[in-house]
């Protein structure tokens, strides 16, 4: 596997996830914790779900199938909150846990054989998610960046559990839901040389990151990154996408992902959503027409919803 190509696929012969989004668009699932959650599983934990490697994996298994047989191409898997740090703290020695975000990338192949045996015929691949280091201190800091870490120090904080997940061989680092510039940048530094192609997505509140930094100066830390595939946006407001896409497109020149929240706010206090839902469907034809070709939902957005999308894309 070469960086900047995308992996190869989950398939062998269909190609990289690279050559699919240059040929055209491509379907990303939805949140894995309401998937989760839909199927009874309680999730109010600082491990989230990623609590469910060690526990309940074949809960893991059929939230990824469900995402599959509603037309999603690409699995991203149950590691966003799984960091030898926070798996330290639930008493999982450093080699356990390393061993549980290489079993999350095997679930996620897990429940891309049982969609082939199921009769899934097109392309799939696999995105091993690396969330920000907010989501390991679980306390909605993701959404606000500005650790008071340097650049260095989150990048020594990355770096080992990257090395975990691209051991593991999966399609594609997902680095997601990154709230700041210079977590951005230790990001792309802790990726170098590790063999396996990256997207990267900031968690934005409007044209700025969540830590206040403009758009063209986010993505322009990117721009350059050969091992990025594709940079966009995830887990913000629907409504603030097509701006940023089009932003990321225009900045980077990559392929662009995009994969917001239902529109629902997250009360990190309360550890429970409000308001109500403002993702359509329809939306996503705008984040096209602006430059996306990675295309799906994050938190609160589930399989119908997916499987819409991929309809209304013609993908599905």
């Amino acid at each position: 596997m070469t960086c900047g190509t995308g992996g190869a696929a989950s398939d062998g012969p269909a190609g990289t996830l690279a050559e699919a989004l240059a040929a055209g668009t491509v379907v990303l699932d939805g949140g894995m914790s309401n998937q989760l959650e839909a199927a009874g599983h309680d999730l109010g934990d600082e491990l989230w779900s990623a609590r469910l490697l060690a526990e309940r994996p074949e809960a893991v298994t059929e939230a990824h199938l469900a995402y599959l047989e509603a037309g999603a191409d690409v699995l991203i898997t149950a590691t966003y909150q799984a960091t030898f740090e926070g798996l330290a703290r639930r008493g999982f020695g450093r080699e356990r846990a390393g061993a549980l975000m290489a079993s999350g990338v095997a679930l996620a192949r897990d429940a891309v054989a049982r969609a082939r045996a199921r009769g899934v015929a097109r392309p799939l691949w696999v995105a091993a998610s690396a969330g920000p280091y907010g989501a390991m201190l679980a306390d909605g800091s993701e959404y606000r960046g500005r650790y008071g870490l340097s650049v260095a120090e989150l990048e020594r904080f990355h770096r080992p559990r990257l090395e975990a997940l691209a051991a593991a061989r999966p399609d594609v680092l997902a680095l997601e839901t990154v709230p700041d510039t210079d977590e951005a940048v230790a990001l792309l530094r802790a990726v170098r040389g590790l063999g396996v192609p990256a997207w990267l997505s900031y968690t934005v509140d409007g044209p700025r990151t969540r830590a206040g930094q403009p758009l063209e100066e986010a993505f322009g830390a990117v721009a350059d990154a050969d091992e990025v595939i594709a940079a966009g946006v995830n887990c913000c407001a629907p409504e603030d996408v097509a701006d940023a896409v089009a932003v990321a497109a225009r900045v980077t020149g990559k392929p662009v992902v995009a994969y917001p929240n239902s529109g629902e706010s997250w009360d990190a206090t309360a550890r429970s959503w409000t308001g109500r839902s403002t993702f359509t469907p329809a939306l996503v034809h705008r984040w096209r027409a602006s430059g996306a070709r990675l295309i799906g939902g994050c938190c609160r957005v589930g399989p119908p919803v997916i499987g819409r999308i991929a309809r209304s894309l013609g993908t599905g």
